[in-house]
């Protein structure tokens, strides 16, 4: 994507007040922010920083055509007072100095995933936030897909009965299109890159519905490409009385989004049809240990609007934000120890969280 491209423009809600807030960070993802922020009622983009001179020639004409400003530094916009929040699409390093950056200067903040690298500066962040009162936001929208909320849904409800495994495929190959000193491609800046990449959505799924795991095995491997981070993953977590979690993550291969969970009762599994970057919907089998079977397919939907709408919503007091402050402490733990993991070629013990 060149430029902004607005998706259909979703209903306001009710009386609320939109949220203004700047973006920083305005490559892949943060167009696909960008456009989002744009189309949405929900919020009023007052600014985007962007400080890579290329990438500023688009933004510019974006800026002309949409009307919101632009700014080289994150420090400048939060002087504006009419910039309420603030959504970073950044490389992973700068995420805890910016959030708390953010939080210091008395607003809300929504970042890309992962959270931050290390558990310590996870901690940090979110406790600069924390005390302030501040609504954190995190880009986890896999748990915004229809199919995934029903299926939590049903597994609260006790359909499958106790949970036994999950098994999580994320794999695209995007990432040959970008240029090879792309910051997404560097081991300094996304270490562990099909982790950080997608396999970080499946460990989130996970723990979403297991709780904090508490060791991790991981293999990586450069297979496919020359991607320095390397492109194929392969790790099983393990949770609290047994349960597992096996996760594929691959950034040399077509495009695969599976999410399975088997319980003793029977499992669901969810398959995207494309990448979520443009969803057109999601194939859903259930499978009983009685022999029903049935699938159904889930119509497309914007679940990175939805997401962002559950932060406004907190933002404005009107509802809490879905993902908790400990589930993204316990989202950068297991990162921690996968990265840990695949450096020592051994099991790693994942820090625990409060």
């Amino acid at each position: 994507m060149t430029s902004i491209e607005q998706p259909d423009e979703q209903p306001a809600m009710g009386d609320m007040q939109p949220v203004g807030v700047a973006l920083v960070g305005y490559g892949w993802w943060g167009k696909v922010i960008g456009a989002q922020l744009v189309a949405s009622r929900h919020f009023h983009l007052v600014s985007v920083v962007e400080v890579d001179p290329q990438i500023r020639r688009t933004l510019t004409q974006d800026a002309a055509r949409f009307g919101f400003g632009v700014a080289l530094q994150l420090s400048e916009v939060l002087v504006d007072p009419a910039v309420e929040a603030v959504v970073l699409c950044t490389p992973h390093p700068q995420h805890a100095e910016q959030i708390v950056a953010t939080a210091r200067a008395g607003r809300h903040v929504f970042c890309e995933k992962p959270l931050c690298l290390t558990l310590a500066d996870a901690e940090r962040a979110l406790a600069e936030c924390e005390s302030r009162g501040l609504v954190v936001g995190i880009g986890h929208e896999r748990r915004f897909e229809p199919a995934i909320i029903d299926m939590r849904r049903d597994i609260a409800a006790g359909k499958l009965g106790t949970l036994l495994q999950i098994e999580g495929n994320f794999s695209q190959d995007k990432f040959f299109a970008l240029p090879k000193d792309n910051w997404r491609l560097s081991n300094r800046y996304a270490p562990v890159g099909p982790l950080s990449a997608t396999g970080i959505h499946i460990v989130d799924l996970a723990i979403a519905l297991l709780g904090p795991a508490e060791a991790v095995w991981a293999r990586l491997a450069t297979r496919g490409s020359e991607f320095e981070n390397g492109d194929t993953l392969g790790l099983l977590l393990a949770f609290p009385g047994g349960a597992n979690a096996l996760v594929s993550a691959i950034l040399a291969t077509s495009f695969e989004g599976r999410f399975a969970v088997y319980g003793s009762k029977g499992w669901i599994e969810v398959r995207d049809r494309t990448h979520p970057e443009h969803p057109t919907g999601w194939d859903v089998t259930t499978a009983m240990r009685d022999g029903e079977r049935h699938t159904r397919f889930y119509p497309p939907a914007s679940t990175v609007l939805a997401n962002l709408t559950a932060f406004a919503e907190a933002v404005r007091g009107r509802s809490p934000y879905p993902v908790s402050a400990r589930e993204m402490r316990a989202n950068v733990a297991a990162l921690e120890a996968i990265m840990g993991s695949v450096r020592s070629h051994g099991v790693e013990t994942i820090a625990r969280v409060d």
